[in-house]
């Protein structure tokens, strides 16, 4: 007995981290396998492989050449059913291989999603890489959530919800969507994580495209009902604002839903939903609101310069905030504990070394968690990251991928949150964080979720980078 795995992607845990999932069985010396109840078609491939819309044509030609062979030359069953299992292995190699190398056959920054240079300059950030789904966590492992052709696809399980291991207050979301006749589906809108009752822990965009369904595409579920002339079978475009006690849905560049909440429903994830009948969505993107700058492009009166050290920190008259010299600190007079924190940088040389410290103890010396700034990478390869790489958190978790380089502005967005941090680079995201130490209120030697100061490190003689459009804000509670 031959057993296959795929790379489903069910996230254990807020980490990002993805299980192998038993994918079909193959016996070789059973005649009884090749027939379309045990050997697997289109969704019941290894959920990576590539070739899936190919997939259902492909086995039934080689069904049918396996099955005369077999009733016509018995002496042949053996090499047929060799075949048979060659063909599998070199699927579930390709699967594996694949899995391991997600976002590193391109040696390219990458612009997820629909993004522009011009989008991510504006804060928008993707909640899905068109690969992974990392940074998602499904609720019900029963549910066949998955990646096909750049896409997150459902079509069968229990009624439950893919989620991000992020939570969001206010924000513009985008999400395109394609239903069919028997979808319902939604769009869940700052959800806790396992909502009983969308009419108080969650807003639910509803995709469901019968309109005999009480509430149908477009509505907010037992919330507020609108009735559109719908037509499925086709991607849709959500766009959804999300600012204080207001939610705002346009559908194809037309405002649908004009709800205000009075609940105090302040924060929370954003979910996909699977219900009945197949889904997919694409181009998950998200760009939070009202965060303010903490850097007026002016001057240093937003800042600590009292352990400015052997740095020298300047502010051009272009508006960009440069650190140059060797070790020393730029510290903020804002404190937050949770937060939304954005800013632009570019490294002036290869590289070189730098950093952005948050929840740091006021008055000390980068003493908080820090957000590295290197962006090389080891042989070429943008997954394998020097010290820890761009957006990594130092000494806790590496980045992903190494999504910038020197001598090119980039963008960076962190969002941390209690335990939790998540961090993006030009728009992808890299690191997908839980602090699982026991508390302490020295970010060195444990979880520390106290406010606490943004510090700039100036961090060698070699260092000289230029910062701008620096930004935070506190992130909401949930209610």
């Amino acid at each position: 007995m031959v057993k296959v795995y795929g790379a489903k992607s069910i996230l254990n845990d807020d980490s990002g981290s993805i299980e192998p999932t038993l994918a079909f069985t193959y016996d070789p010396f059973s005649v009884s396998n090749l027939n379309t109840r045990s050997f697997p078609t289109h969704l019941w491939w290894p959920d990576i492989f590539q070739p899936k819309a190919t997939m259902p044509f492909l086995y039934p030609a080689c069904k049918g050449v396996l099955e005369s062979a077999l009733e016509k030359f018995r002496p042949a069953r053996m090499a047929a059913h060799c075949a048979a299992l060659l063909m599998l292995l070199i699927f579930a190699t390709s699967a594996s291989a694949q899995s391991k190398n997600a976002l590193k056959s391109s040696n390219e920054i990458v612009l997820p999603g629909s993004l522009s240079e011009a989008d991510i300059a504006d804060g928008w950030i993707a909640l899905f890489d068109g690969e992974t789904l990392f940074g998602w966590r499904a609720m019900d492992e029963s549910t066949n959530w998955q990646v096909i052709n750049n896409t997150i696809h459902a079509d069968r399980g229990k009624m439950s919800l893919l989620r991000t291991t992020t939570e969001f207050d206010d924000y513009q979301l985008k999400v395109d969507f394609l239903a069919t006749a028997d979808t319902n589906s939604g769009v869940f809108l700052r959800t806790n994580p396992d909502p009983k009752n969308t009419a108080t822990d969650c807003y639910e965009l509803n995709i469901a495209n019968d309109q005999a369904h009480p509430f149908p595409t477009g509505s907010l579920v037992d919330r507020h009902k609108v009735e559109l002339d719908f037509q499925n079978d086709q991607w849709r475009t959500f766009y959804a604002t999300v600012q204080g006690d207001r939610v705002i849905v346009t559908l194809e560049g037309k405002t649908v839903n004009e709800y205000i909440d009075t609940s105090g429903l302040k924060r929370g994830y954003i979910g996909l939903q699977f219900n009945a009948g197949p889904i997919s969505f694409r181009n998950v993107l998200l760009r939070p609101l009202g965060v303010d700058p903490i850097f007026n492009g002016k001057d240093l009166s937003q800042w600590d310069q009292s352990q400015t050290g052997e740095s020298k920190f300047s502010v051009s008259d272009e508006g960009e905030l440069k650190v140059t010299g060797g070790r020393g600190q730029l510290e903020s007079r804002a404190q937050l504990a949770n937060f939304v924190f954005s800013m632009q940088c570019r490294t002036n040389a290869t590289g070189l070394n730098s950093g952005v410290f948050f929840r740091s103890i006021p008055g000390e010396f980068t003493n908080g968690y820090e957000s590295q700034i290197q962006n090389q990478f080891k042989a070429g390869d943008r997954t394998a990251p020097v010290d820890c790489g761009t957006g990594g958190i130092f000494r806790q978790a590496n980045a992903r991928r190494i999504n910038a380089d020197d001598q090119q502005w980039f963008s960076k967005m962190i969002i941390a949150n209690g335990p939790h941090v998540s961090v993006w680079v030009n728009g992808l995201q890299v690191t997908d964080w839980t602090d699982r130490r026991k508390p302490h209120p020295n970010p060195r030697k444990g979880l520390r979720k106290e406010k606490g100061t943004f510090i700039l490190q100036g961090h060698d003689p070699t260092t000289d980078i230029l910062f701008r459009e620096i930004k935070a804000r506190e992130l909401s509670s949930r209610r």
